[in-house]
């Protein structure tokens, strides 16, 4: 029994290593799924996450963009853009709070969220609430900073097959409707796009070159 003893106490450091870079494994791999300024899910994780959220049942699959972000940063610099941001990933985690829906940050100013909706008359309700808490006021340095929101909806419950792409593609068309009419939030009307494409992307969207579609 005690020859086993030195091999046990050389073997401790070895396995308290491990245990210390499996830690620091895990601590970057959540790092990784996470925006670092918002603390919402990346694009990749919230899609993955959203396409689970899809198959349990009938959905709201939102786009949210930020109307007046441009001027923040070119009035008040990018620390305040970044305020504002953090600001917008609170406002969206404190509605869907308690409705099981899951946000992320898609890139700039662009988010996406997926929201249980076994009753569609109920989105509406949502919507609105959304969009209030994203065009409140806020406070920055001595400052009141004022940032729209333009939100589209699309409603799984309409699409025969739930598929997470086309319901993120009619809900950015019924999001730059809304834009169009000076923001606040807009329902699409069933699953079929309205839009051209660019190399699958809206024709107009910000990152999309080429010929339409």
């Amino acid at each position: 029994m005690s020859s086993l003893l030195p091999a046990a106490v050389a073997a401790a450091p070895v396995a308290a290593g491990w245990g210390v870079h499996g830690l620091w494994l895990r601590r970057q791999l959540r790092t990784a799924r996470r925006d670092p300024l918002t603390g919402l899910r990346t694009r990749a994780a919230f899609e993955r996450a959203a396409a689970r959220a899809l198959r349990r049942g009938p959905a709201a699959v939102l786009v949210i963009d930020l109307d007046g972000f441009k001027h923040v940063n070119d009035t008040f610099g990018h620390a305040a853009g970044d305020h504002a941001l953090t600001v917008a990933a609170g406002a969206l985690t404190e509605v869907l709070e308690g409705r099981g829906g899951i946000a992320g940050r898609l890139g700039g100013d662009e988010f996406a969220a997926v929201v249980p909706a076994p009753q569609d008359y109920a989105v509406p309700w949502l919507l609105r609430a959304l969009h209030g808490a994203l065009c409140a006021p806020l406070a920055y340095q001595g400052h009141t900073v004022h940032v729209g929101a333009s939100i589209g909806a699309s409603l799984t419950a309409e699409h025969p097959t739930p598929c997470l792409s086309l319901a993120l593609r009619r809900a950015d068309e019924a999001m730059y409707a809304a834009k169009r009419d000076g923001g606040g939030w807009r329902i699409a009307d069933g699953p079929t796009p309205t839009a051209r494409t660019v190399n699958g992307r809206r024709a107009g969207r910000r990152g999309t070159r080429g010929v339409a579609a």
